[in-house]
């Protein structure tokens, strides 16, 4: 029995990177005797186990055969006459196919130190084009390793896949994990260039696709058009550190735009709009989880007024507030300024300009904090007028206690 670490953890090392997991190859071993050394069996499609102490993963060698469409249409063999080099055959990039001994000599036998030098993310062999999923890998990879790019063999190899259908057969949840984790990578919209650049986005995210070559209007951003400018807004979210459903948001927060008849050109009236029912098509068909589901949502439909906030009249101001259940989810709405921040500064030359907006809206939901609504409804002897006595309240507060110089 001989044991290799593999994969990620070999790449991040060589690249002076935080090893976050480690995983394992185990050569020569049956599932038998790893069970009898006390590891604990996982997984169903094939052996792996968990180190009784360490609670890595360690993997018997396997090889694999394709069966059918789809990351699933797999059948795989694990045996002790399985080698270390058929293990790493079957795996992505090169630069992930690398292994290191116990004795710490590395293991390469696909040059994946070199591409790792040269800086580039390469396929490891024609395996790769039977996995469909690691289009998406790959341009996640692209935007943690920012200074990488994709090697013109794999990038054609990718451009097949698409083309012959591969990406039809992912699943819904396969495709949003692999989002979500290039949405959380240093530079996001790396991944969606490259995804764009395969025909990929096309596939997957039409709606998103479909906003370059559309024209923004020319008082916000006349240089660039409206899907540089998503990637400028994604990007910013990246740099500011925000949670993942403000990435989300950020990402889907001008779909509308992309349905702007030619004639509304590029003025967008009523993007908002459209921008929701878009947003929510791409959640239930990517079954996206509910907080950014309805985060997203939110900032499709309300960006614009919060851009305008310090001219819209305390009436409207208070009705967004309610609108948004701000009062209620507080921490959403503070993401929700998070996004409109980052939609605000994600344009050339705007990064320090000043975003009047979410003080305002900050202040003016502390001032409706400030609201007795238990008092008032106490006080109100027609109980169905309690809604509009409350409300008359919150726009007083707000009236009285926003300050000229945020106005």
């Amino acid at each position: 029995m001989q044991i290799f670490t593999v994969g990620g953890a070999i790449r991040d090392e060589l690249l002076g990177l935080p090893v976050q997991d480690r995983d394992h190859v185990v050569v020569g071993a049956s599932p038998e005797e790893m069970r009898a050394l006390g590891f604990k069996p996982v997984g169903k499609d094939f052996p792996v186990f968990l180190h009784p102490t360490s609670h890595e993963e360690y993997a018997l060698a396997r090889t694999e055969c394709k069966t059918g469409h789809g990351y699933k249409g797999f059948a795989f063999h694990a045996a002790p006459e399985v080698s270390l080099e058929e293990d790493l055959a079957r795996r992505d990039l090169t630069i992930n196919a690398i292994a290191r001994a116990a004795d710490g000599s590395l293991i390469d036998p696909y040059r994946g130190v070199d591409d790792l030098a040269a800086r580039v993310l390469r396929h490891v062999g024609p395996a790769f084009g039977e996995d469909p999923v690691r289009v998406l890998r790959v341009a996640r990879f692209a935007a943690r390793l920012v200074d990488f790019s994709v090697a013109p063999e794999t990038l054609a190899l990718m451009q097949a896949m698409v083309a012959g259908g591969e990406l039809d057969h992912l699943v819904a949840e396969r495709v949003w994990q692999e989002l979500a984790k290039g949405l959380l990578e240093a530079c996001p919209s790396r991944m969606f260039a490259i995804l764009r650049e395969c025909g990929a986005l096309a596939r997957l995210l039409p709606e998103l696709d479909r906003l370059f070559g559309v024209p923004q209007r020319a008082d916000y951003h006349p240089e660039v058009d409206t899907g540089v400018h998503v990637m400028m807004v994604v990007d910013q979210s990246a740099q500011r550190g925000c949670a993942l459903p403000v990435r989300f948001a950020a990402l889907l927060h001008d779909l509308g735009k992309g349905t702007t008849p030619a004639t509304d050109l590029p003025r967008h009236p009523g993007h908002e709009a459209r921008s929701v029912d878009l947003v929510g098509a791409v959640c239930a068909r990517f079954k996206v989880p509910v907080d950014c589901r309805d985060l997203a949502l939110l900032v499709a439909r309300y960006h614009g007024d919060i851009h305008r906030g310090p001219e819209l009249a305390p009436a409207t101001i208070v009705r967004l507030l309610e609108a948004t259940d701000a009062l209620r989810r507080p921490a959403r709405f503070e993401q929700l300024l998070a996004a409109c921040a980052c939609d605000f500064h994600g344009r050339r030359g705007w990064q320090d300009v000043p975003y009047r907006s979410p003080a305002l809206f900050s202040q003016a939901l502390a001032l409706l904090r400030g609201v007795d609504a238990a008092a008032i409804a106490r006080a109100c002897d027609d109980r169905s007028g309690i809604a509009a006595r409350v409300h008359a309240a919150r726009v007083a507060a707000v009236r009285a206690g926003l300050s000229s110089t945020q106005r």
